[in-house]
């Protein structure tokens, strides 16, 4: 079975539970504070305890405008993690493993899985993406290590207008997804109707921000321990900055 069909029974499964995943709101994404950029953990105007999850973060990565490598990390700031730019990097990308959680008869959720949970109604292993774009690329972004769930700009040039057209693609292990859930602006409308990928990924949505703007894809897949989870949750964000008229 191809991964279309895979995700058409996980998204029937999940239909007929009745259930509304825990992680279908929160995610990871990358913002300036107090002029670094640090990585949010989030949703809407909730900017959450990120330096208690910090253990959850399995990794965080830099790229050049070819794609190259390059050092960085991450370092406790107060209530901030912030990320190290001396090396003026144009992709900063991460990755949150946020574990198991299952849903019990009485509606509470635990972090564990349901082999753990005696009567569990639903269980799903979790895991959050960001990729933030800080500056022009010399190309087409690339499919980058870790990102299991990933959005791609379609084509070299990005939008600099706020309500400009602006075409993504979902990827799912390097490939297109189709059937991905995708909201143009995760931070100021996180309760929007999503948009759904076509067949070969992609949907076009409008720049909603001059300024920060932060889209999101949320997709649900079969699970990676059947015995512990009913389904393993992707959500991933892509957040660039629309510069504003100069002041």
């Amino acid at each position: 079975m191809g991964i279309t069909g895979k995700l058409a029974v996980v998204a029937s499964l999940i239909a007929g539970m009745g259930i509304a995943s825990l992680a279908h709101s929160h995610g990871i994404y990358f913002a300036q504070r107090s002029n670094q950029l640090a990585l949010i953990y989030g949703e809407g105007s909730d900017d959450l305890d990120v330096i208690k999850r910090q253990h959850k973060v399995k990794s965080v990565t830099a790229y050049d405008e070819q794609g190259k490598e390059v050092v960085t990390h991450l370092t406790p700031n107060g209530p901030l993690l912030v990320v190290d730019t001396v090396t003026q990097p144009a992709i900063v990308a991460g990755m949150m493993d946020y574990g198991l959680w299952s849903k019990t008869a009485n509606g509470e959720w635990q972090n564990k899985g349901k082999d753990e949970v005696p009567g569990a109604t639903f269980s799903e292993h979790t895991f959050k993406y960001a990729v933030h774009l800080r500056r022009p690329l010399n190309g087409a972004m690339p499919v980058l290590p870790g990102q299991k769930l990933q959005i791609v700009p379609v084509g070299k040039q990005m939008p600099d207008q706020l309500g400009q057209p602006l075409t993504v693609r979902v990827l799912y292990d390097g490939k297109p997804a189709p059937g991905a859930e995708v909201q143009p602006d995760f931070v100021n409308d996180p309760d929007s109707k999503p948009m759904k990928t076509g067949a070969d990924g992609t949907v076009t949505i409008k720049v909603r921000n001059q300024g920060l703007n932060v889209v999101v894809a949320t997709l649900d897949t079969p699970p990676s321990e059947p015995a512990k989870a009913n389904q393993d949750e992707h959500k991933a964000t892509l957040s660039f900055v629309l510069p504003h008229l100069p002041e």
